[in-house]
C-alpha cells in the first residue's frame, strides 16, 4: 500500500507543477527613448500586481507573473513619460520592444531668454532676484532705479525712469499683476527726476523684457515691465519705517483664507534739503502722502482673487531760471492726485485650463500753475482683461485672451476757459502657444490684433520666439515681434487721428548659467515707424528710425566667498528722424555706451550687508546752435558711485545707509542755450546739472510680530 501512496503523491505533484508552469507568462524586453538610447533603472510593472522588475544598465528587463487575461503593463522612469501598455497573460512568452516619451521638466526643460529677463525665485534660469531690487545700492528701493544695472538700459540721471534699448521712457509699459499702469510715475517738470508710484516690497516677482515680448502685452515700442504682487503673507505683522525723507506705517493681518494689508506713507524732502545744498530753487520741495489697501482671498484650492487700491497726493513749487531771464526766473508750482484701483482672480477650470480675469483704473488730474498760466490735465485709463491657459499636454500651452482699453485725455487753460479732449478705445485679442519639442527645444509663435477707435486702425502683430538648449548649463534664443503704441497724449490731442507708431524687433540671445555664475549676451535690431514729426509747423507720422547693438551680463556668487556681484555693458547705435528734426540724429536719451557693476557682500560678525554700484555712460547727446548740423554736441561722460550699508542689529530691525554719487562727480545733462546771439554771434550756454551731487539717504525699518525674527524682507 505504502509503495502505491508514493506513486500517487509524486503523480500528483507532477500534475501540480506541471499546471503552474503552463500558467506563468514570462515577460521580457528592451526599454529605449525617443533618441534610440537604452533607459536603465525603470520600473516595470504589472498594474495591480506585486509582479514586476527594473530595468538593467542596458535597459532589458525580464520577470514572470502567474497572472492571466487581460492586464496592463506600467513602465515608469525619472525624465520620461509613463507607459501604460495592454497585456494579455495566458502562458506564453511576450517579448516586448518600448519607447518612453521624453517629460518635459518646466524647471530644467529650456526656457526662452531673449528679451526676457525675471527677477523671480521660481525658475532657475533667472538674472535677479526680487530681493535684489530693494537691496542695490544706488537704487535707494526704485524698481526701475535697479533694472537700470541690468543689460539694455541707459541710465539718464536727471530723469528717474525706464530708458530701453534706444527707446524714450514712454516706450515702456508697466503693468500690475498684468493689467496696465497709467501714468505709473509720479508728475514732474525738467530736470527734476521722478520714480515710479509703487513700493517694491509689494511684489514676489518682475518681468522685465527688454524688447521682442509676449503677445499678451501691447501698447509699448521697446519694453514690457510686469509686476506681480505677493499671493499670500505668511503672517500678521506690522511694519514701521522711518527715513531722512520721511515715513510709513503698514498692517498685514492674515485670516484662514484671507489677508488684507494697509499703508500709509508720507514722505516730504523739505527737511532734508534745508540742510543738504541742492541746486535746484525750491519754493517748496516735493512731498507726497498716499494710502494703499491690499485683499487678498484664497477662496479655493486654486482660486486666489486680489484688489489692490491707491490714492496719492504729491506736489511740488520750483522756481526754475533760463539763461536769458533774470532774478530766480519761472515758477512752476504742481499739484498732483493720482487713484489706481485693481483686481485680478486667477482659478483652475478641470485639468487642463487656468483663468485669469481683471480690471484696472488709474485716474491722474495735474493742476500746473506757470508764473500766471494755470494749466489743468486729466488723464482716466480703464483695463478689462480675460485669459485662459489650456495646458493641452505637457508639451504644448496655448494662451488665449481678449483685453479692451479705455482712454480719456483732458487739458485746458483754467483763466482762459479753453479746452480740448479726447476718447480713445483699443479692443485687442492675442493667442499664443509654446510647444516644447523636446527638454531642449521649445518654439513659441502667437498673434496680437488691435483695433483702435480714435484712429480706426487695426493692426495685426505677429510674435515669434525659440531656445535650444545645447546643455544643462548653456542655450540659444531668438525673437522676433512686431509691436504698435498710440502716440503721445500731448499730440493726439491735437490731432486725434494721428497713426500708431510700429517697431519690429529681432533678438538673438545666448545664455549660460550654472550654480554660482550667469553669462548672457544679447545682440538686437529695431526698426522705427510712424514716428511723430513736427517740422513746418505740422504734426504728422513720417518720422522713422533704428536702434541696434549688443548687451553684456555676467553674474557670479561663487568665487569670492560672501560676495555676489553682476557687470553689464550695453552697446546702441540709435538714429531717428523725429521731432522738429529734419534729419535723423542720435536721440539725447540714448547713449552709445552704458555700463554697470552692482556688487554686495553680508558680513556675519557685523550682522550686515555692504553694497555698492557703479553706473557709467559716454554722455548725453545735446544740440548746439553755435555749431552747424542738429544735435551734434556730446556732454561728457556720466559716472555714478554708490554705497549701501544695511544693519541689522536684530532680526527685526534693519538700519539701512545709503549715499549715491559718493565722490561728488559734477555729471552733466546737456545745455540749455540763450534764444538770441551775442555781438560776437554765439549764443550764450548754461549746463544742464543734477540737482544735488549726492544724496544721502537714512531708514530705520522695524517689524512687530509674534515671529521676532520677521523684517520688511521676508515675503520677497
Amino acid at each position: 500500500m505504502k509503495p502505491f501512496l508514493s506513486f500517487l503523491f509524486l503523480v500528483i505533484l507532477s500534475f501540480s507543477t506541471s499546471f503552474s508552469q503552463g500558467q506563468t507568462t514570462k515577460i521580457s524586453g528592451l526599454l529605449k527613448s525617443s533618441k534610440g538610447e537604452t533607459i536603465p533603472g525603470a520600473n516595470v510593472y504589472i498594474k495591480g500586481t506585486y509582479d514586476g522588475t527594473s530595468s538593467s544598465i542596458n535597459g532589458e528587463f525580464n520577470f514572470e507573473t502567474s497572472e492571466k487575461g487581460s492586464h496592463l503593463l506600467v513602465v515608469s522612469a525619472i525624465g520620461f513619460k509613463t507607459l501604460e501598455k495592454d497585456l494579455i497573460c495566458e502562458g506564453k512568452p511576450l517579448q516586448l520592444g518600448l519607447e518612453l516619451k521624453t517629460a518635459i521638466d518646466v524647471l530644467n526643460a529650456v526656457n526662452i531668454t531673449a528679451g526676457a529677463m525675471e527677477a523671480s525665485d521660481e525658475k532657475r534660469s533667472v538674472v535677479i532676484k526680487p530681493l535684489d531690487i530693494v537691496t542695490t545700492a544706488g537704487a535707494l528701493g526704485s524698481v526701475e532705479g535697479a533694472l537700470s544695472t541690468l543689460p539694455g538700459t541707459a541710465t539718464v540721471g536727471n530723469d528717474g525712469r525706464l530708458f530701453v534699448r534706444g527707446g524714450d521712457a514712454s516706450e515702456t509699459a508697466i503693468f500690475f499683476d498684468g493689467l496696465r499702469v497709467g501714468n505709473a510715475y509720479g508728475t514732474s517738470t525738467a530736470g527734476v527726476p521722478t520714480r515710479s508710484r509703487f513700493n517694491p516690497i509689494l511684489f514676489k516677482g518682475t518681468f522685465f523684457s527688454t524688447g521682442g515680448y509676449s503677445a499678451e502685452y501691447g501698447q509699448a515700442l521697446s519694453s514690457a515691465l510686469v509686476l506681480n504682487t505677493i499671493d499670500e503673507p505668511i503672517r500678521d505683522q506690522t511694519d514701521i519705517s522711518l527715513m531722512t525723507v520721511g515715513g510709513s506705517l503698514s498692517h498685514t493681518k492674515v485670516f484662514e483664507k484671507q489677508s488684507i494689508t494697509g499703508t500709509l506713507n508720507y514722505t516730504d524732502l523739505k527737511p532734508y534739503q534745508a540742510i543738504v545744498p541742492q541746486n535746484f530753487d525750491w519754493e517748496r520741495a516735493p512731498n507726497n502722502f498716499s494710502g494703499e489697501l491690499l485683499y487678498r482671498n484664497k477662496y479655493s484650492k486654486y482660486g486666489l482673487l486680489k484688489a489692490f487700491v491707491s490714492h496719492q497726493n504729491a506736489g511740488f513749487n520750483i522756481w526754475q531760471k533760463g539763461i536769458d531771464q533774470t532774478n530766480r526766473g519761472s515758477n512752476i508750482d504742481i499739484h498732483n492726485s493720482y487713484n489706481f484701483a485693481n483686481l485680478s482672480l486667477k482659478d483652475k477650470l478641470g485639468k487642463k485650463w487656468t483663468i485669469d480675469a481683471g480690471a484696472a483704473y488709474s485716474g491722474n488730474t495735474d493742476q500746473i500753475n506757470i508764473d500766471s498760466l494755470q494749466i489743468k490735465r486729466k488723464t482716466d485709463l480703464v483695463h478689462l482683461k480675460l485669459k485662459g491657459n489650456y495646458f493641452a499636454t505637457d508639451r504644448f500651452r496655448l494662451v488665449s485672451g481678449l483685453e479692451g482699453i479705455s482712454h480719456q485725455y483732458s487739458e485746458s487753460l483754467i483763466k482762459e476757459d479753453l479746452s480740448r479732449d479726447y476718447k480713445d478705445h483699443l479692443f485687442s485679442a492675442f493667442t499664443e502657444g509654446d510647444y516644447y519639442f523636446s527638454d531642449q527645444f521649445v518654439f513659441r509663435g502667437g498673434i496680437r490684433l488691435e483695433h483702435n477707435s480714435l484712429n480706426s486702425q487695426f493692426h495685426i502683430s505677429p510674435r515669434a520666439s525659440a531656445a535650444y538648449k545645447f546643455s544643462p548649463e548653456s542655450q540659444m534664443s531668438l525673437a522676433y515681434g512686431n509691436f504698435y503704441q498710440p502716440q503721445a497724449k500731448e499730440k493726439k490731442v491735437l490731432v486725434n487721428d494721428l497713426h500708431d507708431a510700429r517697431a519690429t524687433h529681432f533678438i538673438a540671445n545666448y545664455q549660460f548659467s550654472k550654480k554660482g555664475y550667469t553669462f548672457r549676451f544679447e545682440a538686437f535690431h529695431k526698426d522705427y515707424n510712424n514716428l511723430i514729426s513736427t517740422t513746418n509747423q505740422e504734426t504728422n507720422t513720417s518720422g522713422d528710425g533704428f536702434a541696434q547693438g549688443f548687451d553684456l551680463f555676467y553674474r557670479d556668487n561663487a568665487t569670492f566667498k560672501g560676495w555676489d556681484y553682476w557687470v553689464t555693458y550695453s552697446f546702441v547705435n540709435s538714429q531717428r528722424k523725429y521731432g522738429n528734426y529734419t534729419t535723423a540724429i542720435q536721440p539725447s536719451f540714448a547713449p552709445n555706451h552704458s555700463a554697470s557693476i552692482v556688487a554686495k557682500k553680508f558680513v556675519n560678525k557685523l550682522n550686515s550687508q555692504i553694497g555698492g554700484s557703479w553706473s557709467w555712460n559716454d554722455g548725453l547727446t545735446y544740440d548746439n546752435p553755435n555749431l552747424a548740423g542738429e544735435q551734434e554736441s556730446r556732454a561728457k561722460d556720466y559716472s555714478n558711485l554708490s554705497l549701501s550699508w544695511s544693519y541689522l542689529p536684530k532680526p527685526n530691525l534693519i538700519i539701512h545707509f545709503a549715499c549715491t554719487n559718493v565722490l561728488g562727480r559734477e555729471n552733466v545733462f546737456g545745455y540749455q542755450y540763450s534764444n538770441q546771439a551775442n555781438g560776437d554771434g554765439k549764443f550764450a550756454s548754461a549746463p544742464i546739472l543734477q540737482g544735488a551731487k549726492r544724496f544721502f539717504f537714512i531708514g530705520v525699518f522695524f517689524t512687530l510680530s509674534k515671529d521676532k525674527t520677521a523684517n520688511q524682507l521676508n515675503n520677497l
